[in-house]
């Protein structure tokens, strides 16, 4: 019985990962962002969420492509979000590609960070923000999100599924597996463990 029980909550927890993880949560109004390391593919929800809630302009945010690179003249998520934004239709005018720093870790973070900064410098406060993001780095996105841009800003978040894999039944392939698993485990840190960094 015990042996029944302790398998029935496994795989009620299995089941139930992916749609803690990938929350979609959304806010209306405020600013939509979005990031930069998303696939092509997943700029074409981006859009369509944009034109449907009529935004005043789409900010896409992200570091280097290499790990470790300095970001000054090193082409960033940022400008690779913002030219696929662009490829699909998306008016110049109404993208804002944010770079941000090269960091070790917490990367989600330091993105954050380098948006309320670029957004302040120009007296833009918007009280609501309105993060897209892929699947189950939804819910770690929005923490981070929460603790870089501070006391009052309101953070919905929209999951966009990965396509590499089927998110019913994510753990069937390898790669459904490694990129479930990992977030858990990435989420569980911000959690428990992230403190942030000096300002």
């Amino acid at each position: 019985m015990i042996l029944l029980v302790g398998a029935g909550l496994c795989f009620i927890a299995v089941r139930s990962l992916y749609p803690f993880l990938a929350v979609t949560d959304p806010v209306s109004g405020g600013v939509l962002i979005v990031e930069g390391w998303l696939p092509e593919y997943a700029f074409g929800k981006v859009i369509a969420e944009f034109n449907r809630n009529k935004y005043d302009k789409l900010y896409v945010i992200g570091g280097p492509m290499e790990r470790g690179a300095v970001s000054t003249g090193t082409l960033t998520f940022a400008d690779r979000g913002a030219a696929i934004a662009r490829s699909r239709g998306l008016a110049s005018n109404l993208v804002q590609a944010i770079p941000a720093p090269s960091v070790e870790r917490d990367r989600t973070y330091a993105s954050a960070r380098a948006l309320k900064i670029w957004l302040v410098e120009r007296g833009i406060v918007p009280s609501n923000y309105h993060v897209m993001t892929l699947g189950p780095h939804a819910r770690r996105s929005r923490l981070l999100f929460e603790a870089a841009l501070g006391d009052g800003a309101i953070v919905g978040v929209t999951a966009i599924d990965d396509s590499d894999y089927d998110p019913k039944y994510w753990w069937n392939t390898s790669a459904g597996f490694r990129t479930v698993i990992g977030e858990a485990i990435a989420y569980g840190y911000v959690w428990m463990l992230f403190r942030q960094p000096d300002r």
